[in-house]
């Protein structure tokens, strides 16, 4: 294998899986080091901040978010899933559904452009708040772009020979995996980002937002579920002595697709509806009393103020 193969893929077909293939991890164990390297960054990051802002650290939510999406980025591309998608589309789809759902949103919810901007310098602070601002991004990041980029990024790599292509083009397949991270990213951004992003959508939006997004999910696992032939001939041509057939595992793909995605996407909406419910039962009364309170007192103080001169004035 090519040691410089950042998204693993390919090689000599797999034996049947078995207790022991769960052991397996991808060598040279490139993404493995990448990652490690970065969560090194990372911690060293959040201890520098800590040191010199000791009263607004880095709270411990992100770092435990970005563990996270450091295990399941593993998980998908050095695991034994990284050896079994290319030989079963099932895996195959499970390992797409990972890089399109935990991952970014896990990603999103560390908030690493902020920590970036909390260590640069203020040179670098403002060039990078600079290009956060620009048009481009603006325009790539505006959430009807990114509602309609997932989609056609599903469509396109699903129903098109580019799929069959990169199962056997591991530099096609790298790409793959970069645009479902990268399309990923942006369409889960104005949800679930605590980084300074132009377009944040409300609850009310973000729910339609994700509601809307679930049936395309949905008529593409069934599309593929329900397709009368082999899809893809890379699964076919493996002759792949043992599992489900050519066939079958492209139907239970598509069930995957169908059922977890559309799971996936109703425990995303279900955190959306949460936080809005923790928001409006939030006890709201002592700060509304408080505030009402001060707001009472600015009045009689300037009542007061008005009283004295106009005495002043009579006098």
């Amino acid at each position: 294998m090519n040691a410089f193969n950042l998204f693993p893929a390919h090689g000599p077909l797999p034996p049947e899986p078995s207790l022991a293939a769960v052991a397996y991890w991808y060598s040279p164990p490139i993404i493995s080091l990448l990652v490690v390297a970065g969560l090194v960054l990372w911690f060293v990051g959040v201890r520098r901040v800590q040191r010199q802002h000791p009263q607004n650290p880095v709270p411990r939510s992100r770092s435990v978010a970005i563990v996270g999406a450091a295990v399941f980025l593993l998980i998908a591309l050095q695991s034994v899933i990284e050896r079994y998608d290319t030989t079963l589309f099932s895996v195959h789809m499970a390992q797409h559904l990972i890089l399109l759902f935990p991952v970014p949103i896990l990603l999103l919810r560390a908030a690493p452009v902020t920590l970036i901007l909390r260590l640069a310098s203020p040179r670098w602070r403002a060039r990078i708040l600079a290009l956060l601002q620009s048009r481009f991004v603006g325009v790539v990041s505006h959430p009807i772009v990114a509602w309609l980029l997932l989609v056609f990024v599903m469509w396109a790599t699903h129903l098109s020979p580019l799929f069959d292509a990169a199962l056997d083009n591991p530099l096609l397949h790298n790409l793959e995996h970069i645009i479902y991270l990268g399309s990923a990213l942006l369409f889960w951004a104005p949800v679930f980002s605590l980084d300074p992003v132009r377009h944040r959508l409300s609850r009310p939006a973000a729910l339609f937002y994700l509601i809307t997004q679930m049936p395309q999910n949905s008529f593409l696992g069934v599309a593929i579920m329900w397709a009368p032939s082999v899809l893809y001939p890379h699964y076919e041509r493996l002759q792949r002595p043992w599992g489900p057939t050519p066939l079958e595992d492209q139907q239970l793909a598509g069930a995957i697709m169908w059922l977890v995605g559309d799971g996936l996407f109703l425990l995303a909406v279900f955190a959306v509806l949460a936080a809005w419910m923790r928001a409006e039962e939030r006890p709201t009364s002592r700060y509304y009393s408080e505030k009402l309170a001060q707001e009472l007192a600015e009045i009689r103080r300037r009542e007061a103020v008005h009283d004295e001169r106009t005495r002043g004035g009579v006098e």
